[in-house]
């Protein structure tokens, strides 16, 4: 399934959002640890990206990973989103982007619980959560 690309200015990016999101899904920031609206949300729903509004991830695939960053096993579909290598600030990590519009995330780790043994770990700013309507 191909993923239709969204594309904006840095002006629109601006526009549509808060100053912490910009500088987290943009211009690849990081939020504090132990901060974020979702680190120690356990609602069930879905959290899609605060940029474009895809669906990233499922509630169910949260696990506590006491890191203070949302954390989760999986995404809800793979092809959702892309990892990147980020040699940034001296460390060799792999950057998760939204396959739709490149917004910045979070990251991806080796140390995450079976199935996957993934740790995807996202900064809250960078998510919007939709709650099951049960």
């Amino acid at each position: 399934m191909t993923i239709e690309k969204i594309t904006k200015t840095d002006a629109e990016w601006r526009a549509q959002l808060t100053p912490e999101q910009y500088e987290i899904t943009r211009r690849k920031g990081t939020e504090h640890p132990f901060c974020g609206v979702f680190y120690d949300h356990k609602k069930p729903g879905v959290y899609s990206c605060v940029c474009c509004g895809l669906p990233l991830f499922s509630a169910d695939a949260k696990f506590d990973s006491g890191t203070g960053w949302p954390s989760f096993f999986q995404p809800i579909d793979p092809s959702h989103i892309i990892v990147a290598m980020d040699n940034s600030h001296g460390m060799e990590r792999s950057e998760i982007v939204c396959a739709r519009c490149e917004a910045h995330l979070g990251h991806v780790f080796p140390d995450g619980p079976p199935p996957a043994g993934e740790r995807h770990c996202l900064n809250s700013a960078s998510l919007v959560f939709t709650p099951d309507e049960k």
